[in-house]
Parts: C-alpha cells; structure tokens; sequence
C-alpha cells in the first residue's frame, strides 16, 4: 500500500526593516523554479505584537504545511507569530533577530560591538499623525545606505533601494517578544558574515542559541538579493525536513 504524497510546505517569506517585499524577488523566482508555492506578504514595520499579528493571519489562512522564513527585523516577527501556528513546520531565519522571550532587537544590538549601521540612521515624524500611530521611524540615510546594508550590490540597484526603503517604526526596536516559536519548532539560520546592520557575531549568538542548522554565507545584510541561491539551498532542505523528506542530520551548511 503506498503512503499519500505529502504536500510540499508553502513557503512564506517576511522582509526586515528598510525594505519591503520586493527584497525577496530573486528568492522568489528560484522557489517558483523548483516548483515551490510562495507568499510574500508586507510587513507593517510597525510594532512587534502588530507585525507579528498581521503575519500569523496570512499563516492561518493556508491550509498546508508552512516553511516561514525572515530576514533581519523579520526574524523577531516570524518568532512570535509561529508560536501558536500548528501549520509552520519549520523556521528559517536569514541575517535575522530571532529573539527570546521578553527580549527585544536593542536588547540583542547593544550586546554586541556596534555596526556600522548604529550611526547611519536618523529618525524622521510620521507625515501625518493617526491616533494610535507610531510618532516616528528610522530610516538609513541615502549616502550611508550602500555601505551598511548593500555592500555586495551594485551601485544602481543600491540608488533604488535607497529611495524605496520603508522605515520601521521606531517602538518596533523596543517592543518585547513573547514565548519563541523556535524553541519548539526546527529552525535554520543563514548567518551573513560580512552584514554591517545586524554584527555577525550576534546572529551566530542567536543561531546557536535556537540550536539552527547553520548556513554561512559571506555576505552583506541584503544577502537575500546578493546570494539568493545560498538562500534558496537553506529554504528548500527546511522545507524538505518538514515535509518528512530530508535526511534529518542535522549537518551545518557552509558556502
């Protein structure tokens, strides 16, 4: 009698702070070459609990097995809003904050030596002020933004990024994380080396921490756009373990 094919995970990628989801189009178009459904909702940027809220409705509307993945800020998203979803089968977190419980992303970037990114930004008011609005955001500045988050991106899509960044509201950065999704549920890190926003030494910290299986890619915070296929290799042997289809070594990748 032959066992029913399982259903391959949909794979829910969340971006980080001063991007949006665009950041994941490389990614994308790779996932959808091996045949992987993929959901790229926005991020709000707006504050952890919100955030977290407006990810874990995309996640409980899927009735499939879900891979979610985050980059940067988002890794602090996707670790709350999996910790009551039953349908994540694994976490896969990329340059990311993957914080503990009442642990929050200044708690994890004061503990480390400061990077380049710490003088970089200016806060800037909202446009227009909403009740129950943030009253104001973070931003990288223009001539510093190639330097601490692109470095391994030309000039030209460096010029776009720049402009298009979406700020993070600036409580985001203090708001506490609640029960971590990874300490219950497998995860995967890929740990960018030469990262000038997130110090790489505080993503290995964190890595290890959620005992990951670990990729090592030698690159910038936007890793993402700059070597998706490393990416891409992380997502899918997550994807495929918590499908009940890998080999479950455990092994740690290095590329």
């Amino acid at each position: 009698m032959h066992r029913p094919t399982p259903v391959p995970p949909t794979i829910v990628l969340v971006h980080g702070a001063f991007t949006d989801a665009s950041s994941w189009a490389r990614v994308i178009s790779l996932l959808h070459a091996a045949g992987l459904t993929v959901r790229a909702p926005a991020n709000p940027l707006r504050g952890l609990a919100q955030d977290a809220a407006s990810i874990r409705s995309v996640v409980r509307d899927i009735d499939v097995p879900v891979v979610l993945v985050g980059h940067g800020y988002g890794g602090a998203v996707i670790t709350q809003a999996a910790s009551d979803a039953d349908n994540v089968v694994a976490l896969c977190y990329v340059a990311a904050f993957g914080l503990d419980a009442g642990e929050c992303v200044l708690d994890i970037t004061s503990r480390f030596a400061p990077v380049p990114v710490a003088d970089a930004t200016f806060t800037a008011a909202l446009p227009a002020q909403i009740p129950g609005s943030p009253e104001s955001e973070l931003y990288i500045r223009k001539e510093r933004f190639p330097q601490v988050y692109a470095a391994d991106l030309s000039p030209s899509v460096n010029d776009v990024l720049s402009v298009a960044q979406r700020p993070i509201a600036c409580g985001a950065l203090t708001s506490r994380s609640g029960p971590p999704a990874w300490a219950s549920k497998p995860s995967w890190y890929a740990i960018a080396t030469a990262d000038r926003t997130l110090n790489p030494t505080a993503q290995r910290f964190m890595a290890q921490r959620m005992a990951a299986t670990e990729y090592v890619l030698d690159g910038s915070h936007a890793v993402v756009l700059s070597q998706p296929a490393a990416v891409v290799a992380m997502i899918r042997e997550a994807a495929e373990q918590g499908n009940g289809r890998g080999d479950g070594d455990g092994l740690r990748q290095a590329f």
